[in-house]
């Protein structure tokens, strides 16, 4: 249940800027998230905005209190401590509204489309443009944030959508980038 929270705010400086920053947190967060297991730790960005597509420099982690303290128990903000300002593990305002925090992903190029069509079905590049026309790439317009797959050590933009409010809390378990499909973290 996140009935608690702790806020990391990262800290620029003249080499690194906020959204570097944030990367470098939020894949350290991943991979604590990894060799811990844990998957009741969920993720919300308070400065969240499309309009100027932004994340911030604030992200929030929700989670119990005893999950937070064994998170903070280990080491994984190494190498961060001097661009990171934290507050105290708190409890969630109780009336707070619930959003759900997604990975939203995205089939943006239509030239990889087409590659994937030839592979998969044998085509032509002549007929994956018959099938794949122009119009059918999308752009993005949500905040993201640049990460490393653990799995692949390839980089890529993880966009991040907001569910709409709700009430009442929603409740499940947080991938391992403590995003959360349906499941929902107090949004304050």
């Amino acid at each position: 249940m996140t009935t608690h929270y702790i806020d990391l705010t990262v800290v620029p400086d003249p080499e690194s800027g906020i959204p570097q920053l944030l990367g470098a947190l939020y894949d350290q967060l991943h991979l604590a998230l990894v060799q811990q297991k844990l998957d009741s730790i969920g993720v919300s960005f308070p400065e969240y905005s499309v309009a100027p597509r932004s994340l911030g420099a604030r992200l929030r982690l929700h989670g119990s209190d005893v999950l937070l303290r064994q998170l903070f128990g280990t080491d994984w903000l190494r190498g961060m401590r001097d661009h990171v300002r934290m507050t105290d593990i708190g409890p969630a305002p109780a009336d707070a509204p619930h959003r759900a925090v997604q990975r939203k992903q995205f089939k943006t190029s239509v030239e990889r489309l087409r590659r994937r069509r030839m592979k998969r079905k044998g085509e032509t590049p002549q007929q994956a443009l018959e099938a794949i026309p122009s119009s059918v790439e999308r752009t993005p317009h949500l905040p993201y944030v640049h990460v490393r797959s653990r799995s692949t050590s390839q980089p890529f933009c993880l966009f991040i959508a907001l569910g709409a409010p709700v009430p009442s809390p929603v409740p499940g378990s947080f991938n391992r980038y403590g995003l959360g499909g349906p499941t929902t973290v107090p949004w304050f």
